[in-house]
């Protein structure tokens, strides 16, 4: 098989959740565990960090990758989901791991995994771990995929735990209260392992703390204690200056609102990884920070396509990204906001639609994924909150018409799902080949 024909063989063989929701969801760690000892514990031979959360965990997991690359270390970056490319959830040094690479593991290793029916994460992280190993890297930061107690990246025993943040997601599987879905992503707290908690409320950090006492690890709230005194915003690029306790001036390249809540987090997490022996020279976390998207390769957070109309996309898709998404659209300078938005089947539709401002345009689209909301289905939901446009039947089309009626000082805002921005940024990509 040649790439194409391996990656089409893995979304068949192992459902991708991210495909088709709730049915490629398997529960507990025996795959993992079977996986990881026919492979040889590949994780045993370099170090890890663990980040979870609901929020932030894509942008702290890649800054973090970018701060330790530029201290001299060779990095591992696990995360999901993709938005062009398979590869992009592996990558060592902002590399994405080599098309040969997984023709190979597939190959050498279906006998194998086959029998056991691996769900596509369950397969995707054993390949990850693997390919870490084998290129060597030093350290690996692993992102939680789904929850934290029984996803598969739980087997690791990493230097240090993060979990940014916690919001109503996924519920179906974690549970329908703040508190229990704190209580399942706390299960990424390993005995004697110091965590950070990047925010928390009166209902998760009793959880919290109650889960470190009981595995004697040092817990460190980062809202309690900031680093950050300071943020200012330059008015013309959105780009943001931090005045830090710890570092002095940081200038961030990621400009969503919401970066400076993960700057602080992820601030937190560097200064215990200092405690913990890593060496992290200042100027290599100003190059983390000021660099990220270059360094690792990142995509979709409050990012811009075009400065003429500003159009600008994020992967926001779940009731506390959408809060942070709609204070920051409201501030743009624009004389009309024109949202492209499609949502998938198993978000809080309603909860996400009740967020966004009537005043805008709205083009109603779906992902080219099975979990997408037809267009039509979020149009006829919309207008019990007052929000009106058409449909369209591909995120191309509904970018294109927004394109052809924005006024060059309008803004266009691209979003609701990952799924949405990853339509776009291939067809985008699919543009800039032609």
């Amino acid at each position: 098989m040649n790439y194409q024909e391996t990656i089409q063989y893995l979304y068949d063989s192992a459902p991708m959740f991210q495909q088709v929701g709730s049915s490629a969801y398997k529960e507990g760690l025996s795959n993992t565990h079977a996986l990881d000892a026919y492979l040889g514990h590949p994780h045993h031979q370099f170090r890890t960090i663990h980040v979870g959360g609901t929020n932030g965990k894509g942008s702290c997991s890649h800054t973090l990758a970018a701060v330790l690359q530029s201290a001299g270390y060779r990095v591992g970056l696990y995360t999901s989901p993709h938005l062009i490319d398979f590869r992009e959830r592996i990558k060592v040094n902002g590399e994405m791991i080599p098309e040969q690479y997984v023709i190979d593991f597939v190959a050498t290793h279906r006998n194998f995994f086959e029998p056991l029916f691996p769900s596509f994460f369950e397969l995707t992280t054993a390949l990850a771990f693997r390919y870490f190993a084998d290129a060597g890297v030093d350290v690996a930061i692993i992102e939680v995929g789904l929850g934290g107690r029984l996803d598969c990246t739980n087997i690791i025993a990493p230097a240090l735990s993060i979990i940014t943040n916690i919001s109503l997601d996924h519920t179906q599987f974690l549970g329908k209260t703040l508190a229990a879905i704190a209580q399942e992503k706390a299960g990424i707290i390993k005995p004697q392992t110091p965590v950070i908690i990047g925010e928390s409320h009166t209902e998760t950090r009793p959880v919290f703390e109650k889960t470190a006492l009981a595995q004697k690890a040092p817990v460190f709230f980062a809202e309690d204690k900031p680093i950050v005194k300071q943020v200012v915003r330059e008015a013309q690029t959105g780009v943001l200056h931090y005045d830090t306790t710890l570092f002095g001036e940081i200038v961030g390249e990621l400009r969503g609102n919401y970066q400076i809540k993960n700057t602080n987090t992820i601030l937190w997490a560097i200064a215990q990884l200092l405690e913990a022996g890593f060496s992290i020279p200042t100027e290599a976390i100003r190059k983390g920070f000021s660099e990220v998207c270059s360094l690792t390769g990142l995509m979709g957070r409050w990012q811009i396509i075009e400065h003429h109309p500003l159009t600008i996309c994020d992967t926001g898709h779940n009731i506390g990204g959408i809060t942070e998404l709609v204070q920051q659209l409201q501030t743009l300078p624009c004389e009309r906001l024109h949202i492209i938005i499609g949502m998938v089947n198993d978000k809080d539709i309603r909860g996400v639609l009740s967020l966004l401002p009537p005043t805008a345009t709205y083009y109603f689209t779906q992902a080219s994924v099975a979990r997408a909301l037809p267009a039509r289905e979020l149009a006829e939901i919309a207008q019990s909150y007052h929000l009106y446009g058409k449909t369209y039947n591909t995120v191309a089309e509904a970018y294109e018409a927004a394109l052809s009626v924005a006024e060059e000082k309008d803004a266009l805002f691209i979003g609701g799902s990952t799924f949405i921005v990853a339509d776009l940024l291939k067809f985008k990509e699919e543009e800039r080949r032609k």
